[in-house]
């Protein structure tokens, strides 16, 4: 007996060099899928992570132990080593674009996007550039284009990109908070050299402390503190680069307590000491 068609399409298995594994986002599979007929996917213990764009029709995903319903205009972004199953409706069967990928630095992006939070299911305002992208992997791999890994490990990074960013607009929550974490990051960056701390940032703009380091991350990637410490030393570097100032000087004009910490501080930020910083530049 005949197997039953249940989906057609086009995918890629891909074989990434030696080199492009030991330094890029590198490709493993990219296709799309047209679902025919209900039928389940189901994974775990690869190492790779899976990004997903739902065309059109409806399904479920279980992820996790939850089971989630996913429609047109909605993206996943995963962990192929946790167990996943997807599969389409019966009344809407779904057209499917994907890419699976690995790579050190895919590691260190999916590991920050779990770090701040970010959803396996989202929906961005529009899919065009995220399909566009992953077109792209698809010719560049099936054409063998010239530099064709380099190129993918651009197209993935701004995929990854673009899903920090969608769900960045879909946390900020509302407009009043997004103007509001916009005035507290330009008030750092006026009276960086003055004593600034969460507490004093959080009774003077009305707005729970916890509840202020935790958008302010998700907003802008940094701690409040990294960020009154970064315009601190960027200060700090302008002085030491273009005046004759001591260190003691420039440690207090900057806002650091004394010469010690500020020394601290920017070696730990700049892999160097302020004196070597200056001789340097």
């Amino acid at each position: 007996m005949n197997k039953a068609i249940t989906s057609k399409g086009k995918r890629i298995l891909s074989t990434p060099s030696r080199f492009a594994q030991q330094n890029y986002c590198y490709v493993q599979e990219v296709g799309s899928l047209i679902s025919i007929e209900p039928h389940v996917s189901r994974r775990q213990n690869l190492n790779s992570y899976l990004f997903m764009v739902v065309e059109k029709g409806s399904g479920t995903l279980l992820y996790e132990g939850k089971k989630n319903f996913i429609q047109a205009g909605d993206c996943v972004f995963l962990d192929c080593q946790k167990m996943y199953a997807h599969e389409s409706s019966l009344d809407q069967p779904w057209t499917l674009h994907w890419v699976h990928f690995y790579g050190a630095s895919g590691k260190i992006y999916y590991d920050y996007y779990q770090e701040l939070g970010f959803s396996t299911i989202f929906k961005p305002k529009q899919t065009n550039r995220f399909l566009e992208l992953i077109t792209n992997i698809y010719h560049a791999q099936e054409s063998k284009e010239s530099f064709m890994e380099l190129l993918c490990n651009q197209y993935l990074t701004e995929l990854i990109t673009l899903c920090f960013l969608a769900n960045q607009d879909l946390t900020e929550g509302t407009h009043t908070t997004r103007e509001k974490l916009l005035q507290i990051r330009s008030f750092i960056e006026e009276f960086s050299t003055t004593k600034i701390t969460l507490e004093s940032l959080a009774t003077q703009f009305f707005i729970s402390k916890f509840h202020l380091s935790r958008e302010f991350h998700k907003a802008f990637g940094v701690t409040i503190n990294h960020e009154i410490r970064a315009k601190r030393v960027s200060k700090a570097k302008s002085m030491l680069r273009f005046t004759g100032d001591s260190i003691e000087k420039i440690a207090l004009d900057c806002g650091f307590s004394d010469a010690t910490y500020f020394i601290k501080v920017f070696k730990k930020m700049e892999f160097m000491t302020p004196l070597e910083y200056r001789n340097k530049w």
